[in-house]
């Protein structure tokens, strides 16, 4: 009799396992199906020149927290110039990175992409913080990226010795991409004729 009611027991919590799982995932597809529709909403108010419409859409996507809905779209926030606050960009980079879940590689792009977008308007330190993390990950594919960016942020202050210094360690990577190692040729190229 005692063997009856455990076997019950457990088959009425297997079964509530089986259905609250289901549940969970049944309402994580439909999330997702929403958040999409929302996208597609977005880009319709951008294509109807309704940008501020569009941009409440986009910034309640980035705020759902859902890794692949969220990244795009904050970069179509970027990339049609929707927030010209550089303060409210960078806020929003640091909420995308802290609340969603990346694989390394992605997370790197985010980081690389963020320290892009910083170097136009922040001092030497402050870029260098930023791109730390890739500068002290050989296993990143976004280190000689990093490289040439700090390479190119020094050319372009016209600091030419630690510019030729990151081109130089461009050049040191193994496996490098062929643009990647064009550019940074080009560049000390450039910098020997000074």
């Amino acid at each position: 009799e005692n063997n009856k009611i455990l076997i019950f027991s457990l088959i009425v919590f297997l079964i509530f396992i089986v259905i609250s799982y289901s549940f969970y995932q049944h309402n994580k597809e439909k999330k997702k199906i929403l958040l999409s529709e929302r996208y597609i909403e977005a880009k319709i108010f951008l294509e109807n020149k309704k940008k501020v419409e569009a941009l409440q859409v986009l910034k309640d996507i980035v705020f759902s927290n859902n890794s692949t809905y969220s990244t795009l779209s904050f970069f179509l926030i970027m990339n049609e110039n929707l927030i010209n606050d550089s303060d409210e960009v960078s806020k929003l980079f640091d909420y995308l990175l802290e609340n969603n879940k990346f694989d390394n590689e992605i997370k790197n792009l985010l980081l690389y992409k963020k320290a892009l977008y910083k170097s136009n308007y922040v001092n030497e330190s402050k870029l260098l913080e930023e791109i730390k993390p890739l500068l002290n990950n050989d296993k990143t594919v976004w280190k000689a990226h990093a490289l040439l960016l700090l390479g190119d942020f020094y050319f372009s202050k016209e600091e030419l010795i630690k510019a030729k210094d990151f081109y130089t360690q461009v050049l040191l990577i193994k496996n490098l991409q062929r643009d990647l190692y064009k550019h940074a040729n080009s560049k000390l190229a450039l910098i020997a004729d000074e």
